[in-house]
Formats: C-alpha cells, sequence, structure tokens
C-alpha cells in the first residue's frame, strides 16, 4: 500500500489542526503557512475531512477549523480512510464472500493477503491524534520546525 500525497498531508493538517486548535479555530492559510502545503489543495483536504465528521468549521471573523472530536477519538485510520478510501493493500476477491474468485476454495494466497489488511487496519487504527500530538509536542521542544508558533 502506498499512500498519496492526500493521506500524508491530511494526516499533517490533522496534526497542525489539533495542536494549534485547543484555544481557537485555525485558518487555511495558518496550516498552509506552517505546513508548506497549498491554500487550495488544503482546501480539498479539508472539505474530505468535514465531510468525514473529522473537523468543524466556524463561521466569522475568528472562524477557521476545528476538530470534530477530541482527538483522542480520532484515529490515524479514520483520517487516511476520509483522505484515502479502502486502506487495503491487497484486493483478492477470494476474501469477498460475494462475487468471489473461481479459485477461492483452493487458494491460500488469500490468508496472506486478508493478514496484511487486517495488520494495517489495526495499526492505523490504534495510533491516536492525540498520540501525535504529543510526539509533535516533543519534538517542538528538541527545535524541530514542524509546529513553531500556531498563528490562528
Amino acid at each position: 500500500m502506498k499512500l498519496s500525497t492526500k493521506g500524508r498531508y491530511g494526516l499533517r493538517a490533522m496534526i497542525d489542526l489539533a495542536v494549534c486548535s485547543e484555544e481557537e479555530a485555525v485558518s487555511i492559510s495558518s496550516i498552509s503557512s506552517r505546513q508548506n502545503i497549498s491554500e487550495s489543495y488544503l482546501e480539498q483536504l479539508v472539505a474530505k475531512l468535514r465531510k468525514a465528521g473529522l473537523v468543524v468549521s466556524i463561521r466569522g471573523a475568528q472562524g477557521g477549523y476545528k476538530l470534530a472530536r477530541d482527538a483522542s477519538e480520532i484515529s490515524v485510520g479514520d483520517i487516511l480512510r476520509a483522505l484515502e478510501g479502502n486502506l487495503d493493500a491487497v484486493e483478492c476477491p477470494g476474501l469477498k464472500a460475494e462475487n468471489g474468485c473461481q479459485g477461492a476454495d483452493v487458494c491460500v494466497t488469500k490468508y496472506v493477503w486478508q493478514r496484511i489488511n487486517e495488520s494495517i487496519t489495526e495499526a492505523v487504527d490504534d495510533i491516536k491524534l492525540q498520540q501525535l500530538v504529543e510526539e509533535s509536542k516533543k519534538a517542538n521542544k528538541k527545535g524541530q520546525p514542524n509546529h513553531a508558533g500556531c498563528e490562528n
């Protein structure tokens, strides 16, 4: 499985949003500036995240975006599925009850694909956005430039 820029940039944007929206809503332009992602691309990503119920928009002069739920309730899997769709590394017709492949009854490799897909799902669902926020704050204390200065 290879993630596209949607997944990679969207995850960075969500970490930024979680770190910087603790007090007030965060603008697309501020995320764009901190993460070096174009505003137009971020708007597309945030629209998908909003549709998935992961972020909410706040209107008005102090408007922008905030997380729809606490960061401890949002998994990396939630974010990646909202942006990338299905995360299965292998699409094996033998794993589906309907329209399976003809050789599914004797095929043993389908178990390999099933285990790989389950492992990916388990890994991304076990990592919560809050864990990444904490890692980001640690990196910031060590002088890493990833979230220095959250100007909304």
